[in-house]
C-alpha cells in the first residue's frame, strides 16, 4: 500500500493505493469491509460478502476531487524514466547534504549516506528542530518536523533543481548563523506543522 500524495505528487488528501498479488486476491481480507468492496454493493445485504478480486479492498465512495487531482499529477510522469528520476533525486539530496554540512555545523545528519539505504528525503537532527523548521517554513522552504528533533526535507526532481536546493541551503545557513529560529512564536507547538499562526509579521522580521 502507498500514498499518492507523496509518491505520485497528488497533494494533501490524495487517495491511497493498495496492490494485492493475484494469487492472494481471493484470500486477502480487507481491514475495513466497505460497501464498495462488497460482491454486490447495490444489493445492500445485511451480511458482508467480499468481492472476488482485488476490488474487495475498496472501502467507500471514490474521492472524485482527489482522483481528479491525481489524474492531473500523473501527467507530469509521461516519458519519465524511473532510473533517471532516482539518480536525479539522489544528486539533489547529496547537494543538500554537502551544503548543510559545510555551513551548518550545529546540524547532524540522520539520513544514511549510502544511496542504497535512503530514499528522496534528507533528515538532520537538532535539539531545536521544531523551531528551525518553522523558521524555514516562514521563509517558504517547506519541510516537516518529526519528534523529537528531526528536520526533514524531500527532493522531487520533477519540480525542483539545483537552484532550489541552493536556495534552501542559503536560507537554512542564515537561520542557523543568525539564530533566527530562537523566537518564542516559532517554538510554540501547533497541531499543523505549517504553523498558520506564524503570519506575515514574523516573515517580515525574518
Amino acid at each position: 500500500m502507498g500514498c499518492t500524495c507523496k509518491y505520485l505528487n497528488s497533494g494533501p488528501g490524495g487517495p491511497a493505493f493498495i496492490y494485492v498479488a493475484p494469487r492472494h486476491q481471493t484470500l486477502a481480507r480487507p481491514a475495513l469491509s466497505g460497501w464498495m468492496g462488497h460482491a454486490a454493493p447495490f444489493v445492500f445485504d445485511l451480511d458482508y460478502r467480499p468481492n472476488s478480486g482485488s476490488e474487495r479492498m475498496r472501502v467507500g465512495t471514490p474521492p472524485i476531487l482527489q482522483l481528479a487531482a491525481l489524474d492531473a499529477a500523473l501527467d507530469a510522469w509521461g516519458g519519465v524514466d524511473m532510473a533517471d528520476l532516482r539518480a536525479r533525486a539522489l544528486a539533489l539530496a547529496d547537494q543538500f547534504i554537502a551544503g548543510v554540512e559545510a555551513t551548518c555545523p550545529g546540524l547532524t545528519l540522520a539520513t544514511p549516506r549510502a544511496h542504497a539505504d535512503r530514499g528522496s528525503q534528507v533528515s538532520f537532527r537538532h535539539p531545536e528542530g521544531y523551531a528551525i523548521m518553522q523558521a524555514l517554513i516562514a521563509q517558504c522552504v517547506i519541510g516537516d518536523f518529526r519528534a523529537p528533533e528531526i528536520l526533514r526535507l524531500g527532493f522531487t526532481p520533477l519540480y525542483a533543481g539545483e537552484a532550489e536546493v541552493d536556495g534552501a541551503i542559503t536560507t537554512l545557513t542564515r537561520i542557523m548563523a543568525e539564530g533566527l529560529w530562537d523566537r518564542p512564536e516559532l517554538k510554540q507547538r501547533h497541531a499543523v506543522e505549517l504553523c498558520p499562526k506564524v503570519g506575515d509579521d514574523v516573515i517580515r522580521r525574518l
